[in-house]
């Protein structure tokens, strides 16, 4: 099994070569791929050294999948090229999930769409996949009418440069600036550009991929997307009208029941999950603060909170990717 990484040195192709180790996917060869200006430099995965190569090299190479993280404008051009050449595509960036040709796939909730003829596959935004993951049980059962979602996103899902301004700022050091104001002891409510509507692109894609991935342009959505100065992972806070009536008990029994999820939802014991201390470096999507909202009928509130650079993205990833070997749709044969 020949796998290229391409965006192999950035902060989301770091934690693919990490999750691609600890869930023992069958990497027979190696391909890290990055930009011209790291082409022919070493990186070592597994106690080895491998030359970084360019994306020519690696189409050469025939890996049968490339793992994609290295930017929207990057996969336009890119992408399909792997493609022509036999070569399955995961890519990570937006530049794919809303084309009604390709799949949008979070593997708990939606892999079956997925065909032999798929050969690029779109990962979700991060704060949309550990949305849809609890979502998905409670669409099924009740049906959801609408949500509104308001996100507390860590300053890794922009990037190494985000974190070392955040870094630089708790030092007082002064560097290059991935955002436009300070991040420490900051609060920032605009993630990618405003659009005409006055919502940001980051905003519009909770909206348009969760209907996309529940497979129901009935369910209403609207965001609103937040960076915080944490790391971790992403938070999020979740109001659900749904159709039909419920217990709590009811919803705590099938969220305890998802694949994927753990509930951690204990307000006598001040239990319910943190980025930092319950989804840092783990690929499980926790959920908490558990209550009706008798505001509205059937109205719910969740906290879901989970690691944006794992689950959000590389492990979600690879969980399509190894669903496309357990289907036989790509082969361990070269």
């Amino acid at each position: 099994m020949k796998v290229a990484v391409v965006g192999a040195t950035g902060l989301v192709g770091t934690v693919m070569l990490k999750v691609l180790e600890e869930r023992k996917f069958p990497v027979t060869e190696l391909i890290p791929v990055a930009s011209e200006k790291s082409v022919g430099n070493k990186i070592t995965w597994k106690g080895k050294a491998y030359t970084v190569h360019s994306m020519e090299q690696a189409i050469v190479a025939k890996p049968q999948l490339a793992l994609f993280s290295a930017g929207g404008a990057t996969s336009l051009e890119w992408a399909p090229k792997f493609a022509a050449a036999g070569i399955y595509v995961i890519d990570n960036s937006s530049a794919w999930r809303m084309d009604p040709e390709k799949k949008l796939v979070v593997p708990e909730v939606n892999a079956n769409v997925l065909t032999k003829d798929d050969m690029i596959i779109a990962n979700p935004n991060c704060s949309t996949i550990q949305m849809v993951l609890v979502l998905q049980p409670i669409h099924l059962q009740y049906g959801i009418k609408r949500v509104v979602v308001s996100t507390y996103q860590s300053v890794t899902g922009t990037g190494v440069k985000a974190v070392h301004q955040m870094e630089n700022e708790r030092k007082g050091i002064s560097g290059e600036m991935a955002y436009k104001y300070p991040i420490d002891k900051n609060v920032i409510p605009q993630i990618d550009v405003f659009l005409e509507n006055g919502y940001t692109k980051e905003e519009m894609k909770m909206v348009n991929e969760t209907k996309k991935i529940l497979g129901d342009d009935a369910v209403k959505v609207t965001a609103t997307c937040v960076r915080i100065p944490v790391m971790g992972g992403h938070s999020e806070s979740v109001n659900l009208e749904l159709n039909k009536s419920f217990t709590l008990a009811d919803i705590r029994n099938l969220l305890e029941h998802t694949p994927g999820v753990v509930v951690k939802d204990d307000p006598s014991a001040a239990a319910y999950p943190m980025p930092l201390l319950d989804a840092h470096n783990r690929d499980e999507v926790f959920v908490g603060r558990i209550r009706k909202d008798d505001s509205v009928e059937n109205g719910l509130n969740l906290w879901i909170v989970a690691d944006n650079l794992r689950k959000g993205a590389a492990t979600n990833a690879i969980q399509i990717a190894e669903y496309l070997l357990d289907k036989h749709i790509i082969s361990t044969v070269g």
